[in-house]
């Protein structure tokens, strides 16, 4: 009975945990948009798994829509390139942090529960620079 009861605890927090890659998703996307991760380039489609680190590049009239795990929705317009640098977030302690950067175009978002975390737990980068999000809806433009 003891083994059981150790095999059902292990089960449980196991299954507890969130699946460690996933950060996000894309929710909708048009032609022209990749992820890449690790170096291999990925058609996006809805419902593509994000993974920290991965890029997001969209063509001259590509644009994506994407939902993080935190309810973060993010809109990348054409002609841009987004890195997401890191994603942590413990849905339930409802606390976690992001860095995203914009190396070129446009990201809109719309901030979810990380910025209810504590100050400055979403980042956004830039080349020249970074801005600290405490719970709003903004939008990042970067000329090429």
């Amino acid at each position: 009975m003891r083994k059981l009861s150790i095999l059902i605890a292990a089960v449980a927090a196991f299954a507890a945990q969130p699946a460690l890659a996933e950060i996000g998703r894309i929710k909708n996307v048009t032609a022209g948009v990749q992820v890449i991760r690790d170096g291999q380039t990925i058609t996006a489609r809805s419902g593509l798994v994000l993974e920290e680190g991965d890029i997001v590049t969209t063509g001259q009239r590509a644009r994506v829509g994407i939902t993080m795990a935190d309810d973060t929705r993010m809109a990348v317009g054409p002609n841009s390139r987004i890195t997401l640098d890191e994603y942590q977030y413990d849905r339930r302690r409802q606390t976690g942090r992001s860095v995203t950067s914009v190396n070129r175009g446009s990201l809109g978002v719309t901030s979810g529960n990380i910025t209810r975390t504590g100050r400055d737990a979403m980042r956004v980068r830039t080349p020249t620079s970074t801005l600290g999000v405490r719970g709003t809806t903004f939008v990042v433009e970067v000329a090429e």
